[in-house]
């Protein structure tokens, strides 16, 4: 259950994996359950914050990974992504939802996930629970893969189309 108290406190903003670590490890000792998510999170959209929304119901605080410049262009091709990152960062830091985020420079966040150990993974559900990029990690130490419902007609591919 979500710690309401909690959520008016101040974000963290950025974090290094490292500065992340210790921090997720403060809020182990302090019994507070850690979500994480990942994604490119190009062109902030409806779907995208219903996505943040629902995933910080499922405990007290929520982690975002987010690609790195780099990384959403080798994943998504040469012309993303469309907002950089400073942008991204921004507009997922606007979002009461979101108490820090992470930056990832990888094709997947497995180093990060591996390394912060959260107690909850979200994604979407286009993702195949068995095929998401840390689930075999999150069931060894004793997390979970809690899997949310896509808000129909959203998607960055879809407002592209539309520009």
């Amino acid at each position: 259950m979500k710690n309401t108290s909690y959520i008016n406190q101040e974000k963290l903003g950025i974090l290094t994996k490292n500065e992340l670590k210790d921090q997720v490890d403060e809020w182990h000792e302090q019994s507070k359950s850690v979500i994480f998510t990942n994604g490119c999170f190009d062109l902030l959209h409806k779907g995208h914050v219903d996505l943040l929304n629902k995933a910080s119901t499922f405990g007290d605080i929520l982690i975002v990974g987010l690609n790195s410049d780099e990384s959403v262009k080798r994943l998504k091709g040469e012309n993303r992504p469309i907002q950089p990152i400073e942008i991204r960062i921004k507009n997922i830091l606007t979002l009461e939802a979101v108490t820090a985020i992470s930056i990832f420079e990888g094709d997947t966040p497995l180093d990060l996930i591996q390394t912060i150990r959260p107690d909850i993974l979200v994604k979407g559900e286009d993702y195949n629970p068995k095929d998401i990029v840390g689930s075999v990690e999150m069931s060894a130490w004793g997390g979970r893969v809690e899997i949310v419902p896509l808000t129909p007609g959203f998607s960055t591919t879809a407002q592209i189309d539309k520009m």
